[in-house]
């Protein structure tokens, strides 16, 4: 169905005001700005603000709605006869090469990460989506999987696949914040990608045994 003008100014309105705030916020931190500060910065009232946002983290976080789905979309979109972990590596490397925004890959990644690390609030946001990214993931899973409500292996999957992604983003923002290129970075993280999904692949039974 098209888009309606109405839709449209509405979506633009949303867009601009999301825009105004993170650009407010990277420049001065999230504590320092106020909703007030935002709504004169985008030129519309408090009120046309929160009617857009129902709180202020919300206005740093637009996109958390499609961040916390993205695991499960990878799950749901995987192609015939491929793996959960297979979809994962080939989505990672994809977000690699693209420097997707949804796995923390994006330029400006580490602007991002300083300002939730000098606010609590976000902080705790980000542990939130984190969290409900984790839960929405196993629900997936053991859906897609047709698994007993006492089987735990969805939220075991679920969890170890999003500590390794999410590890790898990490450190991918903290290798720019130490100012590596990401001409540098992205060879490395390719790397360690392989071998994380490796070890997801194949088990850690082995992991730590030496040699014979």
């Amino acid at each position: 169905m098209a888009e309606g003008l109405r839709e449209r100014k509405k979506r633009e309105t949303r867009q601009r005001i999301s825009d105004v705030a993170t650009g407010l916020f990277l420049a001065h931190g999230f504590d320092k700005v106020t909703v007030a500060d935002v709504a004169r910065a985008a030129d519309v009232s408090v009120n046309t603000v929160f009617n857009y946002f129902g709180t202020k983290e919300e206005l740093f976080m637009d996109r958390r709605a499609e961040a916390e789905d993205v695991p499960s979309r990878v799950v749901r979109e995987r192609g015939p006869g491929e793996s959960v972990v297979a979809a994962f590596r080939r989505e990672f490397l994809a977000a690699i090469e693209a420097q997707d925004w949804r796995y923390g890959l994006n330029e400006g990644a580490d602007e991002f990460e300083r300002v939730v690390a000098g606010s609590p609030s976000l902080t705790a946001r980000m542990r939130e989506m984190e969290e409900q990214r984790r839960e929405r993931l196993a629900r997936t899973l053991a859906e897609e999987t047709d698994a007993e409500p006492e089987d735990l292996r969805p939220r075991l999957v679920a969890a170890q696949i999003l500590e390794a992604t999410g590890l790898l983003a990490r450190q991918a923002v903290r290798l720019r914040m130490a100012g590596e290129s990401w001409g540098r970075i992205a060879p490395w993280l390719r790397e360690q990608a392989q071998a994380a999904f490796d070890l997801l692949e194949k088990g850690i039974g082995d992991y730590g045994a030496g040699s014979p």
